[in-house]
């Protein structure tokens, strides 16, 4: 192998990579924020007594989580101006991540619903406390407790999905990473330190969830 490496490109290069990264951080933050709003709306319909409910966040789900993320985004951004609605780069990309992420998180919302006892539910009950209360003082709390390590794992896909804002040119990492290849034509270099740069990012968020995960546990793993 003749092929000599050269990193001096891409280090020349590293502000618009990081701040490429810390973009594809802010839109996955911004997005599962509304994805979560999204999911426990969804969650609390699928478990509601109302069939019309349950019907609506099942038609969603099934809806939003048999299409490719990437065809969402460019409906969003190409389609919907068509028809009067008109959003920037970011917007779209944000919009489109987060109804995508919210019909994942409608499921692990609503499983962690159903993993809170039932004698939870009817201890508030029997305390007098509204339905919206219980649901906000009682189950809340250790619904968010039990789903903690698969919402971690979604935040992280969420994460790495922003590299597909590159295709409605959305200044993230992988953008400037495209930027960099084609202006050096160092490929290897170029998409070697995007890898790593992504593997890095993932690796230390999820070590900070496992850190959450341990502080919020309850004594003797009791849920």
């Amino acid at each position: 192998m003749d092929y000599q490496f050269n990193f001096g490109v891409v280090w020349a290069s590293r502000d618009l990579l990081l701040s490429g990264l810390a973009l594809g951080l802010g839109l996955a933050v911004v997005s599962i924020l509304i994805g979560c709003v999204l999911g426990l709306i969804g969650a609390f319909a699928a478990t509601s007594r109302s069939r019309a409910a349950r019907g609506l966040a099942s038609a969603y789900v099934t809806f939003f989580r048999n299409l490719p993320i990437l065809v969402i985004l460019l409906f969003v951004f190409f389609a919907l101006p068509r028809a009067g609605i008109r959003l920037d780069k970011i917007d779209s990309f944000v919009a489109s991540l987060s109804v995508y992420a919210g019909a994942y998180l409608v499921e692990v919302f609503r499983a962690g619903i159903q993993s809170v006892p039932k004698g939870v539910i009817e201890a508030g009950t029997a305390l007098g406390l509204r339905p919206m209360q219980i649901r906000r003082l009682l189950v809340a709390p250790l619904m968010l407790r039990n789903i903690l390590p698969a919402l971690g794992s979604n935040f992280i896909s969420l994460f790495k999905d922003t590299s597909l804002a590159a295709a409605i040119a959305v200044p993230e990492l992988t953008f400037y990473a495209r930027k960099v290849n084609t202006e050096s034509f160092r490929v290897i270099e170029t998409w070697m330190v995007t890898s790593l740069l992504y593997v890095f990012t993932c690796t230390i968020i999820a070590l900070l969830l496992r850190r959450l995960e341990a502080r919020l546990r309850l004594p003797g793993g009791a849920r």
